[in-house]
């Protein structure tokens, strides 16, 4: 709801204190469903914002690396605590600063209580190996050793989920942080933030700057002391993040963009992945790395498939996400939605047939928002660019095929590889499906998003470069092996030399 108040000014988090940016320049954070609706002002921060949060965080690290991991870990079992009791409160304020329903912003928070808890556990299960050495009198063992200070960069479409997913392992392994979140989705951050605090994480081990890529991203990048650095985000800034970490040998993890797949087969439960390919393709307004962007159905089922398909996108109530009827909120930013029309105008040049949608929505209650209808493209070419190229907004592209085979070549003719689904009754094609699909993450009668927080979560390809997020895989980026030899024979020993 619009206000004539004063908009609220919010700090940057530095050292354990609220602090003013150093250039005294702000970005508006606004309800991109109501834009007249001006939620509060945050920082646009720069680099000697960055530099004053990453010299907190160095000088944090040697204390926090000290402190055994159990103790860390209780800290985040209490900011879990705190997260569960705030979790409606939370979840409004993120439906009105990003847009998405109510619905998925309450399963935005809930990710991120799920995953603390999670890494709350790993507090006492970092294990390592202890092994036989083969010399006597001699032992072996590996242990888990934290990084340094991590620089995190976080995305505005899972704005308390995906930093959860960077802040917690990087805080049980030892690590301390600079985190920059997304410029449009601060205030979630900021509650994330605030829970941990409350929570008792000691000053300086969780400093966060706000502010765009350029301003406050960049400074992360080239920061000598910053030792790894993970980003959430587009794979064109991605290439950016990993040559700025190269020359340095900055660990990196890069979770990028996504072109996923929804495959159809001639048995499948078809009223079922009807249900799947709308929310694969409509929910969070198609503004998800893991959106179900390209359907391709078995031309045995095909017009039956977009018959379906194409009347429960037509039926999908577009507005504001706190409107318990809504089902599909707006667009992040008006660049956003001129991305999302650009593409449905090229879908059109590229021959391509709308049967729904294809338009900007205005007037109304759409008058004040940046909203697009739940757009449907039938008969596609799997070589259009609608269905290589990533939109992330809500236009889904329906390809027929004739055999499995087909189906598996149109799914892997992409750069990317997140997420692909397939829905058949067929055990064979299931496993066919789960071994060759080229993507990281592989779902059977479900559509291509639902990832569990204990699981690895990443791609192959341009999605990715190899690192994962979630599960015990989290801790193999956000910790170091060190390997440990042990001699009590009282005298020299050489491995290899002397076990001929």
């Amino acid at each position: 709801m619009a206000t004539s108040q004063a908009p609220k000014s919010f700090r940057n988090f530095i050292d354990g204190e609220w602090v003013e940016p150093r250039g005294g320049q702000t970005i508006e954070n606004r309800n991109p469903a109501n834009t007249s609706d001006l939620i509060a002002l945050f920082p646009a921060s720069a680099a000697q914002d960055v530099a004053v949060a990453v010299d907190a965080a160095k000088a944090a690290y040697g204390k926090w690396r000290l402190t055994p991991a159990p103790r860390r870990a209780e800290i985040l079992f209490r900011a879990a605590e705190i997260l569960t009791a705030r979790k409606e409160e939370y979840a409004r304020e993120m439906t009105r600063e990003m847009g998405k329903v109510l619905a998925e912003t309450r399963g935005d928070v809930q990710e991120a209580i799920d995953m603390t808890y999670l890494m709350a556990g790993e507090g006492r299960r970092q294990f390592g190996q202890t092994t036989p050495s083969e010399l006597p009198n001699k032992f072996a063992m590996s242990v888990r050793a934290p990084v340094g200070v991590a620089g995190l960069i976080t995305p505005w479409n899972f704005p308390m989920a995906i930093p959860s997913w960077k802040v917690m392992p990087a805080l049980v392994c030892g690590d301390t942080m600079v985190l920059k979140p997304a410029e449009d989705t601060p205030l979630s951050t900021y509650h994330l933030t605030q829970v941990l605090a409350e929570a008792g994480l000691p000053p300086g081990v969780l400093n966060v700057v706000f502010g765009d890529g350029p301003g406050a991203g960049a400074p992360i990048l080239s920061h000598p002391d910053i030792n790894l650095v993970s980003f959430t985000g587009s794979t064109e800034v991605g290439r950016i993040v990993s040559q700025a970490c190269a020359p340095a040998f900055k660990k990196c993890h890069l979770e990028m963009g996504g072109k996923n797949i929804i495959l159809v087969m001639d048995d499948a439960n078809l009223d079922l992945a009807v249900d799947g390919a709308v929310w694969g393709g409509f929910g969070t307004t198609g503004q998800r790395c893991t959106a179900a962007s390209r359907v391709a159905v078995h031309k045995k089922v095909y017009r039956e498939f977009v018959e379906k398909f194409v009347a429960r996108a037509k039926a999908l109530k577009v507005g504001d996400g706190l409107d318990p009827a809504v089902q599909m909120g707006p667009c992040i930013n008006e660049q956003q939605l001129q991305t999302v029309m650009r593409y449905a105008e090229l879908g059109r040049q590229e021959g391509a047939k709308v049967v729904t949608g294809g338009h900007r929505l205005e007037g109304g209650a759409h008058a004040r928002g940046w909203f697009h209808e739940p757009t449907v493209f039938v008969d596609c070419d799997p070589q259009m660019r609608v269905c290589q190229e990533e939109i992330f907004g809500p236009i889904v592209c329906v390809i027929p095929f004739e055999s499995f085979d087909e189906a598996l070549a149109i799914a892997n003719g992409v750069s990317y590889g997140l997420s692909a689904a397939i829905y058949t009754r067929n055990v064979n094609h299931a496993f066919r499906a789960q071994r060759d699909l080229e993507t990281g993450i592989v779902y059977v009668n479900a559509p291509t998003i639902g990832a569990e927080v204990h699981l690895p979560f990443g791609g192959t390809k341009n999605t990715g470069n190899g690192h994962r997020e979630s599960g015990l895989a989290a801790l193999e980026f956000y910790s170091e092996w060190k390997t440990i030899y042990v001699d009590y024979s009282d005298r020299l020993q050489r491995a290899q030399i002397d076990t001929a």
